[in-house]
């Protein structure tokens, strides 16, 4: 009985999503991004696209068809596609799914029915996430066709993106949820949700500047700390030289110094001044680069990770020699490094997002979807409609 009322509330939801054409609609639109997909590609005498050809260096003598397509997928079919484009459908297509069954003259014949409310409310929202799984498995198994028929590669490691791209949706459908319930209205669920998409967007490319700029500074911390013990080592030469020779060690103005006077080293090397003073602009650089950083961090750690759980399927799918190869390919095709920043600046960012494991972005990021989940039921089944 209970299950055959859970799947009659699934049934209903696709019902709902059917009459308005938007299933319909969103899987035809993932299957041109599949077609897109498809009609780019590689082969042994440049880029093609369809059934043309544009000669170049860039062809399977520089990167496998296999490896081109992962790239492709990673790069935009869930980063732009997934993450930005299907998203906001995916979302057009379910926020009303809480405001339309909370609305007046709709929910009184439902609670009616002898189905517990916290069933009622999960099973809504499961159904929600439902239709997201289905068209991304739909693009999942499009491209794992291509890849496997065009690349030549059976790559299943591409149906990650099912559970990864459905955790990231679950994040913002369940802020949806939260937001519909208590407006009861659709189109303002809607607005704040992208709102709120937008503002973690925001957040992330922060923190991700001021790591950056953090990063920058140590390096510079270092580089300077290296320049300062190169000036003292060539002022203490100096001054060692003078009392080999049994001369008074000169002042700026070319006065003998006194005896043990502190700035001696500065004295007979003035480059060690500007030195310090260069280490000590780094060090300030980084100090205040660092508190925003920590405070970003901190702003994000409340908040669902969704761009580092985008990332994970990269993780999974490519892996280092074939990332590596693929950097050493773009910098062959410009015909120099195409990443103008310093590699250990690199380095340290990567250790940063590395350090960065799967438990802590998706741990972090589904406590805040079941804390708001869990005030959305309480809401839910407290609310006297």
């Amino acid at each position: 009985m209970i299950l055959m009322q859970t799947i009659a509330i699934f049934v209903d939801a696709y019902r709902e999503l059917n009459a308005k054409k938007l299933f319909w609609l969103t899987l035809g639109l993932n299957l041109l991004a599949v077609i897109i997909y498809a009609s780019i590609g590689i082969n042994e005498r440049g880029f093609t696209v369809l059934f043309w050809t544009l000669e170049g260096l860039f062809n399977t003598s520089m990167m496998s068809k296999s490896t081109f397509y992962k790239f492709e997928f990673v790069t935009w079919g869930v980063p732009m596609w997934l993450s930005w484009g299907a998203t906001v459908l995916a979302l057009i297509s379910t926020a009303g799914i809480i405001p339309d069954m909370v609305s007046g003259g709709t929910i009184e014949p439902i609670l009616s029915k002898p189905i517990g409310r916290v069933r009622l409310f999960l099973t809504k929202y499961l159904s929600g996430l439902g239709f997201v799984g289905v068209q991304v498995l739909v693009f999942s198994v499009g491209c794992f066709l291509v890849l496997g028929i065009r690349g030549e590669s059976w790559e299943f490691g591409l149906f990650l993106a099912v559970p990864i791209v459905l955790a990231f949706f679950s994040y913002l459908f369940a802020f949806c949820v939260f937001i519909g319930l208590v407006t009861r209205s659709t189109i303002t669920a809607l607005l704040l949700t992208i709102v709120f998409f937008l503002l973690i967007f925001v957040i992330n490319i922060s923190e991700a500047l001021t790591i950056s700029s953090r990063e920058t500074a140590m390096v510079q911390i270092e580089d300077a700390q290296e320049q300062v013990k190169s000036q003292e080592k060539f002022a203490n030469k100096r001054i060692e030289q003078y009392q080999e020779q049994g001369k008074a060690i000169p002042g700026v103005d070319g006065e003998p110094l006194p005896p043990n006077f502190d700035d001696s080293l500065e004295a007979v090397n003035p480059t060690l001044s500007f030195a310090r003073e260069n280490l000590a602009k780094a060090q300030r650089k980084h100090d205040s680069w660092d508190t925003w950083a920590s405070w970003f961090s901190r702003v994000k750690f409340v908040l669902p990770k969704t761009g580092e759980t985008i990332g994970l399927l990269e993780r999974n799918l490519i892996d280092d020699d074939e990332l590596d190869g693929f950097i050493q390919m773009m910098e062959d095709l410009s015909g120099e490094n195409s990443n103008q920043q310093d590699p250990r600046v690199n380095e340290r960012i990567e250790a940063v997002y590395d350090a960065r494991t799967m438990t802590w972005i998706l741990g972090t990021s589904f406590a805040f979807e079941a804390f708001l989940l869990g005030l959305s039921t309480l809401i839910f089944v407290r609310r006297d409609f």
